[in-house]
């Protein structure tokens, strides 16, 4: 029995989800060898619409700091070790500091891009590649965060829904559902298009800062609901962000834990950039009541790798 929205409307079953593999598909859209998913939705002339955007030339990141603090939210830190210091610089000429980083950036703590490599749905990745083409001794090229090599820029949309909801943030556990989205959109004044770069605002570092880290795995996150994938669809979303992984968790489907990044990645070849920091953004965007701007994400282009940590930037 399908389960209900807080507006009344039908909620999808898990078998409607697991149907929207099918119906939402971008398998062989834009041909058989395509890697790139939805970025190919933003083409040159949505690159110069995003540049028109510019008018005070300001500046805002949209990327968490790289900590090597452990906690809840980030129990795999960053590894940093300096291989040389001003320590060893001699007292006079030249002297040199080094450092050396390892880093998993997958997760719930790093703001990174995951390439269409990083999930598989019945043993097949995007436009029906075979997931064992992506091994432990090689990586894999198919879906390789190197597809997106050249950087993404186009036009950035923030829908704050805090904020739009008069409220400094959503709960772990609350899902957004399409009429969120449709109403954010409208009292923010702005329409969401093709080839937009979205992100989505649910308040996770407002929270935090108020009650402490919440480990999402665990302890719940804000985020979509699997019904926002059409939405997703419809209006031809490129690059979905959030300050969390974008997936409300719990996701209330026993098989699918995380139906965003399962069926946006594997059906619809979308790219998805987690944990994303919101905060200044919003700030910005509050303060110019301008919700649209261009941004630009540029990933490492990393040999055969399901992704990418990236500092994407806001330019007003």
């Amino acid at each position: 029995m399908a389960s209900t929205t807080s507006e009344g409307a039908a909620a999808p079953t898990e078998q409607e989800v697991l149907g929207y593999f099918e119906r939402l598909s971008n398998w062989g859209r834009w041909g058989k060898d395509d890697q790139k998913g939805t970025l190919n939705l933003i083409t040159p002339d949505r690159r110069r619409a995003a540049a028109a955007l510019v008018r005070d030339g300001d500046i805002v990141s949209c990327s968490r700091t790289l900590s090597p603090k452990r906690d809840v939210e980030n129990p795999d830190p960053l590894l940093h070790f300096m291989r040389q210091s001003g320590e060893s610089a001699p007292a006079r000429g030249m002297g040199f500091a080094s450092d050396w980083i390892g880093l998993e950036f997958h997760g719930f703590s790093t703001t990174h891009l995951d390439s269409l490599s990083h999930l598989f749905w019945d043993g097949r990745m995007y436009n029906g590649r075979p997931a064992s083409g992506i091994t432990t001794s090689r990586g894999g090229a198919d879906g390789s965060i190197e597809w997106a090599r050249d950087g993404i820029i186009s036009r950035g949309v923030l829908l704050d829904m805090p904020w739009s909801q008069d409220r400094d943030w959503l709960e772990p556990g609350e899902a957004i559902l399409p009429a969120d989205l449709d109403a954010c959109a409208a009292q923010a004044g702005v329409e969401v298009g093709e080839g937009d770069i979205l992100l989505i605002r649910t308040g996770r570092d407002a929270r935090r800062a108020r009650h402490g880290p919440v480990a999402p795995a665990q302890g719940g996150a804000a985020g979509l609901h699997a019904a926002c994938l059409p939405w997703l669809h419809e209006h031809g979303i490129a690059v979905l962000s959030s300050d969390v992984a974008q997936d409300v968790m719990p996701s209330g489907f026993d098989g699918i834990p995380m139906p965003i990044h399962a069926v946006g990645i594997v059906a619809m070849g979308l790219w998805l950039l987690d944990n994303a920091w919101l905060e200044d953004l919003a700030e910005h965007c509050r303060r110019r009541e301008r919700w649209a701007f261009h941004m630009t994400v540029a990933p490492l282009p990393l040999k055969n790798t399901t992704g990418s940590p990236v500092n994407p930037i806001a330019l007003f």
